[in-house]
């Protein structure tokens, strides 16, 4: 076990800093750079690390925060913020300036800033607020209330998640069909540039195991400030669907027999034509298009709401799946309003539409990031947020395709 100590006058020193980039920058040095230099100098490498952070960590360290003037610390500026961020297009002459741009370059969040930055070398986290596993003799009047009712959903978040990132399946779907993958995409725009247009894409792909592996795409204009969606060129997505298949085939040694590719919007024909474009002539590749089915509600006579994986077949290729309800198991629904379902297409290829809401259902239990039976999204989707998150949040060029544990 190993154990590094970050000092409070060092952690004081870097969040009271008055610029918010160079505040967060200097934050999440404290952490990485320990964490870095240990996995590089030590034969024996942590598994997973728990970064404990004080509450003023969070408080500070986050997009919108401010400093108050009592405790604020002015920041020395050698380059103007406005210029340091374009340091990423177009550095400067000298390298003073371009090391004083570094804190520019990344997202001023802790959390997604030290994900990011510890992408490049590999390194998983947890990363904990310190009053979450103190003492309750150590809680605020504010707090306490709140957190002694969350102790038991505490225990299981931390050791589920520590289970599954140190290498272990806390859990198996039983009932998948071997040979399957589904891929989610993560699109995520790109705030560094002044074209709005400009976003990052990547893939998750879940197998059969349920494990998952992330790959990054190329930034580019995938975003229609119009439309409001984001879509692939033919040679993008090929690209992007070759790597996720490339670490299928390095795997299994053989292309899979179905892939399945879920969105949040309609496949346009340019990047589906690149998507089967990548894929082996033997395997059956389907786009499904999975939203929030808000038009429609059921409302139950009894207390009780419909049922968890109900469904709706309104033709061969769309239907509205009840992922969130009554869970006869646990003789309870875990919500607190009328479920809302989603609403599947099968908008390319073709597939038996109750194989697709089966295989949905199934995907919204592989969550092992929370307390609780199921969510209402599949993971190809749950997370495609805060993926997008973690990429943008910070250059990432050069990162491998790296586990999904990587990014929760």
């Amino acid at each position: 076990m190993f154990e590094l100590v970050v000092e409070d006058r060092d952690i004081d020193a870097a969040i009271y800093q008055s610029d918010r980039h160079q505040r967060v920058y200097r934050a999440v040095d404290l952490y990485a750079e320990r964490i870095i230099r240990s996995n590089r100098d030590e034969d024996a490498k942590a598994d997973l690390w728990f970064v404990v952070i004080p509450d003023r960590v969070r408080q500070y360290c986050r997009p919108r925060s401010s400093v108050q003037a009592s405790v604020r610390i002015n920041s020395n500026l050698i380059v103007p913020p406005e210029q340091a961020a374009k340091a990423h297009a177009a550095p400067f002459m000298f390298a003073e300036m371009n090391e004083a741009s570094e804190p520019y370059q990344f997202e001023p969040h802790f959390h997604n800033q030290l994900k990011s930055r510890l992408l490049h070398d590999q390194v998983l986290t947890q990363i904990i607020q310190h009053k979450t596993i103190s003492a309750p003799s150590t809680w605020s009047d504010r707090d306490k209330d709140s957190l002694a009712k969350m102790q038991s959903q505490i225990a299981w978040n931390l050791s589920t998640a520590a289970f599954y990132k140190s290498g272990g399946r806390p859990w198996k779907l039983n009932g998948i069909r071997p040979g399957v993958c589904y891929v989610g995409l993560v699109f995520k725009q790109d705030q560094r540039g002044k074209d709005t247009r400009n976003a990052c894409c990547a893939a998750q792909m879940f197998l059969d195991s349920g494990d998952g592996v992330v790959f990054k795409g190329a930034v580019g204009p995938w975003y229609n400030p119009v439309r409001g969606d984001f879509h692939l060129t033919r040679r993008a997505a090929r690209e992007l669907i070759e790597v996720a298949l490339k670490s299928y085939m390095d795997r299994f040694s053989e292309p899979p027999k179905e892939m399945f590719l879920h969105g949040r919007v309609r496949f346009g024909d340019e990047e589906w034509q690149g998507f089967v474009d990548a894929a082996d002539k033997s395997t059956a590749v389907v786009g499904v298009t999975i939203g929030e089915g808000e038009r429609l509600k059921l409302f139950s006579t009894s207390t009780i709401p419909v049922l968890r994986g109900m469904a709706w077949i309104g033709t061969e290729r769309s239907a509205y799946l009840w992922t969130r309800g009554f869970v006869p198991r646990l003789r309870t629904y875990p919500g607190l309003e009328v479920p809302n379902p989603l609403h599947i297409g099968i908008s390319r290829g073709n597939a038996d539409i109750h194989t697709v809401l089966s295989d949905i259902l199934a995907l919204t239990k592989l969550n092992y990031n929370a307390c609780i039976y199921a969510d209402g999204l599949p993971v190809t989707l749950k997370f495609a947020n805060a993926v997008g998150e973690i990429l943008t949040a910070g250059p990432t060029k050069g990162t491998p395709p790296l586990p999904f544990k990587h990014y929760i």
